[in-house]
């Protein structure tokens, strides 16, 4: 799939400002993303984010990804993500996208587990 046509389906995650649930964030640059995640014994049961605007690929990623936590229950596999989007060009990019959503993530995760 592409970004765009992602992007024109509709962020299903994406929330304006805070959410409730524990929060981690990422800043790479200009590149600013927090993910907000709820957890119901040893499965996370929410995964919403927030993000700066400027990008539309860490949008698209961080959206998807937050749609793989919620219908896994656990963090995905950084290829799974990167290969829904197998039709995208620059693909540096987009893994440089996956690692800054993955890493808001791991950002949260540290916080639930303590």
């Amino acid at each position: 799939m592409k970004v765009a046509d992602y992007i024109r389906s509709g962020l299903k995650n994406f929330v304006e400002g805070e959410s409730e649930g524990t929060s981690g964030t990422c800043t790479e640059g200009c590149h600013r993303v927090t993910v907000f995640l709820k957890k119901e014994g040893d499965r996370i049961t929410d995964c919403r984010f927030s993000a700066t605007k400027r990008c539309k690929k860490l949008l698209a990623v961080t959206d998807y990804m937050c749609s793989l936590v919620k219908e896994k229950g656990k963090p995905p596999d950084p290829e799974e993500i990167l290969s829904f989007f197998g039709e995208e060009k620059e693909r540096e990019k987009m893994e440089n996208r996956v690692s800054i959503a993955l890493r808001a993530l791991e950002a949260a995760l540290e916080k639930l587990s303590s």
